[in-house]
């Protein structure tokens, strides 16, 4: 058994902890095994080393959101426990809710269309989204393939698009194949971001358990799962 302690310097109490400790509960909630004890602007965390460094990094995760917008409610709690533990999300989800993404917000279908696009890839092994840009293709696409990596359903997640171009040339980009497409898959990188934390989609991507690549180089490829 270890034991942690997490410093809330120039936090809000009440806007990070909730009322009656309400976001502290959910934590303990979550992580049973061990002890998460409040004191001041301190929280001290006793438990096996596996779990306390999980809690540890929620809590990380939570300053960090409490930095940027202001309180942190029991929804962020939640979703930064997901996160963290790459929790399974199940098919009858509530509300349409795909996963939760990097700063503990829900991710959904938030249009009628969107939600069309949930259940064609939910029936399909093959589904075609066409559509004008702004309209979430990419984005839910991206959602769905996230979801079913956390659900286990895949063993890795291949993203690819071709390069379209807009009066630049890939040939004259500086350098290798890698940093040629890049520019040209900002939006999926993007959304990665914004469902799979950093350090972890960087652990991804160098295993090859996400990959991306050009479209012109998936010629001949055999894919399995």
């Amino acid at each position: 058994m270890i034991e942690k302690t997490v410093t809330l310097d120039d936090i809000s109490l009440i806007d990070f902890l909730g009322v009656e400790n309400r976001n502290i509960n959910e934590l303990a909630l979550a992580f049973p095994k061990s002890k998460i004890i409040s004191r001041g602007n301190e929280i001290v965390v006793k438990g096996d080393s596996g779990e306390v460094i999980q809690i540890a990094d929620v809590l990380a995760a939570l300053i960090d959101h409490f930095h940027q917008f202001g309180r942190v409610t029991s929804e962020n709690v939640r979703g930064y426990i997901a996160q963290e533990r790459q929790e399974f999300i199940p098919e009858d989800a509530p509300e349409g809710l795909l996963l939760y993404g990097t700063r503990g917000n829900p991710i959904k279908a938030k249009t009628v269309n969107q939600q069309k696009l949930v259940q064609a890839v939910k029936d399909n092994d093959l589904v075609f989204a066409l559509g004008p840009a702004g309209t979430g293709k990419t984005y839910i696409s991206v959602a769905m393939a996230v979801r079913a990596l956390k659900n286990k359903q895949v063993k890795k997640i291949i993203i690819t698009r071709p390069a379209v171009e807009a009066g630049e040339n890939l040939g004259f980009l500086p350098g290798d194949l890698k940093e040629k497409i890049d520019p040209y898959l900002r939006p999926i990188y993007d959304a990665l971001g914004d469902m799979i934390a950093h350090e972890k989609l960087k652990y991804f991507m160098e295993r090859e358990i996400v990959e991306i690549a050009p479209l012109a180089y998936m010629r001949g490829r055999t894919l399995n799962n």
